[in-house]
């Protein structure tokens, strides 16, 4: 008897195919990376196996003839509350192959979402809202550190401002596009990103794959980001971009580093990387030349003084339990930015169990930092920028209000070209042609397209922006940062209540 692997049974999806439309035309295989689709030569027609089947529905979608439906594999295990499917089939895949089990994208557990339980309030009457399409709206967004006092002077019946400001990064909207690295993703998208911001006049991260040659041309509206790896890191690269960002941390692994398997890494990816083609690309969990708060002053300084003082550098972490405590070290040391990233963010690839069990959300972190740094009078010294989870522009609005100055989005920017959240990244055979490297599959994002569709979607949101502002009374962005009486929240505990200083709704 030929052994069969248990878990091949316990597949998530099922491919169900119409005979009756299905024209055997072969596109479902030519489309699906992962084989599901194939020709039966004895039988002269299209077949499929279920058990390989990710759930990305590309082939649903390019069916001409509708013929093909992905759902949930209906096959339930005998109820258990505490031994769920999930586990299960975990321990199937283990028992299986004896690795560490990875996945894509962020945290799909269900813990609470807090943006959901925040609301927006409005004006009325005695404080009247405002109309955004006939008023002017201020969305115009600074980051950076901002002095204690501002001293300005008057000549010739002229004021001008006498102070001299710190380097700052100028955002049309309170958006950028959060750090996914060129190996990761694929160089079209990064094309595609690139010139987004630059239409948009906001920024993109590079990641820490470096940035591809084509790409300084861009640099007024890209930030250059330095990892454990210094993966295309030199002096050109740090002068290339509009602001510097140190990364510590990632919201859906932190405390680990960071591996791109050598089968995405071909000739465009190595020259930016500086490693050979074909070589794994290994980050490793800690910089090791920060060991304390200290040794990041000297590295940020060290940023500083390799870029003359020219442009801003952040300092991105996780969401972790002492997240207000290490941000307001990162102030101290000297850094203009402080970036967060919750446990709902996105990546490439991550161990599971890191991804779903390892870190807090990014709201409740970022009200913590938020205050901290009131609490101890540094708030105006570093701009804050969250990112992990940021879903649409109700989430970017609550996030300014709990203290933010600006939000990262990744993987709304994905779903923006195409991605299906099948959580397969890690494969490099993205079918969506996004998370990929193989031509064939890369082709599929088109820059120009993908350009578009992540401009419609700033713009919309943008447009949903000067709404709400204008709904609570406000015409101008900086109006709302910090301003947590314009929140109120619902189906939250005490202690939750005074982590983010919000009131109940009804209060």
């Amino acid at each position: 008897m030929l052994y069969q692997p248990i878990i091949q049974n316990y597949h998530d999806f099922i491919v169900e195919r119409d005979r009756d439309l299905c024209i055997n035309c072969r596109v479902c295989e030519r489309q699906c990376s992962y084989l599901v689709h194939y020709w039966d030569e004895n039988r002269q027609r299209v077949m499929h196996d279920s058990s390989k089947c990710v759930g990305c529905h590309r082939c649903e979608a390019m069916c001409p003839t509708g013929a093909i439906v992905i759902k949930r594999n209906p096959s339930q295990f005998r109820e258990n509350s505490h031994w769920k499917p999930w586990f299960l089939k975990n321990v199937y895949k283990q028992a299986e192959k004896g690795g560490v089990l990875l996945s894509g994208m962020g945290n799909p557990q269900p813990y609470p979402v807090y943006w959901d339980h925040l609301l927006l309030d409005a004006s009325q009457v005695t404080n009247p809202s405002i109309d955004p399409l006939r008023e002017p709206m201020e969305l115009r967004t600074y980051l950076g550190s901002k002095p204690d006092v501002l001293q300005f002077e008057e000549k010739e019946e002229k004021v001008s401002l006498k102070t001299e400001l710190s380097p700052q990064i100028k955002l049309n909207y309170p958006i950028m596009f959060s750090a996914m690295s060129y190996g990761s993703i694929n160089f079209n998208l990064h094309i595609a990103m690139a010139k987004a911001a630059t239409e948009l006049g906001i920024v993109y991260n590079t990641g820490e794959g470096g940035l591809h040659p084509d790409l300084y041309k861009y640099g007024p509206n890209t930030i250059v980001q330095i990892a454990s790896g210094r993966f295309g890191v030199h002096r050109d690269y740090l002068n290339a971009g509009c602001g510097i960002e140190i990364k510590i941390g990632q919201g859906a692994k932190p405390g680990i580093g960071g591996h791109l398997p050598g089968e995405k890494v071909d000739a465009g990816v190595s020259l930016t990387r500086m490693i050979p083609v074909g070589s794994d690309a290994l980050s490793p969990a800690p910089h090791h030349d920060i060991y304390s708060i200290e040794d990041l002053r000297q590295l940020i300084y060290a940023l500083k003084e390799a870029t003359e003082y020219k442009l801003p550098v952040s300092v991105k972490i996780a969401a972790v339990h002492n997240a207000a405590a290490i941000a307001s070290g990162i102030v101290r040391a000297g850094a203009d930015i402080v970036a967060v990233d919750g446990f709902k963010g996105g990546t490439g690839a991550a161990p599971t169990m890191i991804r779903d069990n390892v870190g807090i959300p990014a709201e409740l972190a970022l009200a913590a930092i938020d205050q901290r740094l009131r609490d101890e009078g540094i708030r105006n010294r570093a701009s804050i920028v969250i990112a992990g989870g940021i879903r649409c522009s109700a989430d970017v609005v609550k996030a300014i209000a709990l203290g933010a100055d600006a939000v990262y989005i990744g993987s709304a920017a994905l779903v923006a070209v195409g991605c299906t959240m099948c959580q397969r990244c890690y494969t490099g055979k993205c079918p969506w042609g996004i998370a990929t490297n193989v031509p064939s599959l890369a082709r599929r994002q088109n820059p120009e397209i993908a350009k578009k569709r992540l401009v419609n979607l700033v713009k919309g949101w943008a447009h949903e922006i000067e709404e709400m502002l204008g709904g609570m009374g406000l015409n101008s962005i900086e109006s709302l940062r910090g301003n947590r009486e314009k929140l109120r929240a619902v189906g939250l505990n005490e202690v939750e209540l005074d982590i983010f200083r919000v009131k109940p709704a009804g209060r």
